[in-house]
């Protein structure tokens, strides 16, 4: 909450409180208001509210998308994925809950499923790197290396520091049979901060030569 005007996330609910007291159908506010709340992880004050969001605005894809994060952070899958479904529905051109379909449906082991959500997500957001990323995972998990590459590529050409992507760049390539490129790709990952598993390092380094 960066807004000027409130001197901290707290006094920013009460101002939106007192807006929803004289309106309490803006589905809008009641919106921003779980905003506020799950930026200070009160996720059943935010659950309320995005679901406020969702009756008085049914047309609101965020609060749909929102919901789906709240579901995800207690490990409902499937809560997840409908409601980023629903987002959907009522927004199809939205690339954010695309994108967390094909993400969930990779998670449940459906990259048949997943890809077509994804695809759809950097269509309509080609800059939308974590779809990429993901769609660089799906492809891996169904050893399309060379259709994996290609996605994540395109992740880390639009964000250099993207740790994960720069990991299964790496196993791509050592896939591939390319142990220099899985090298670069590792040592890029780490540079990134990301966590590369010591065995996989390992492998690199024996092959690599």
């Amino acid at each position: 909450m960066s807004d000027p005007l409130f001197k901290n996330v707290d006094d920013y609910i009460e101002h939106l409180k007192d807006k929803l007291r004289q309106a309490p159908e803006c589905g809008n506010t009641h919106y921003n208001l779980g905003v506020a709340y799950l930026s200070k992880r009160e996720y059943q004050d935010a659950e309320r509210s995005f679901r406020e969001a969702m009756a008085n605005s049914p047309k609101m894809a965020e609060a749909y998308v929102q919901m789906g994060g709240l579901c995800l952070e207690r490990g409902d899958l499937e809560g997840c994925l409908n409601f980023n479904r629903q987002a959907t529905q009522v927004r199809p051109f939205f690339a954010v809950p695309w994108g967390n379909v094909g993400f969930v449906l990779l998670q449940l082991g459906d990259s048949d499923k997943a890809i077509p959500a994804l695809q759809k997500a950097i269509k309509y957001d080609p800059g939308f790197v974590q779809a990429l990323a993901t769609l660089g995972s799906a492809h891996f998990s169904r050893g399309e290396m060379e259709e994996a590459v290609v996605a994540l590529t395109k992740a880390v050409e639009l964000q250099p520091m993207f740790g994960p992507a720069w990991n299964n760049l790496a196993l791509c390539s050592a896939e591939l049979g390319n142990w220099t490129r899985a090298a670069e790709c590792a040592k890029k990952a780490q540079e990134s901060g990301y966590e590369v598993p010591q065995a996989f390092l390992d492998e690199i380094a024996q092959n690599a030569k």
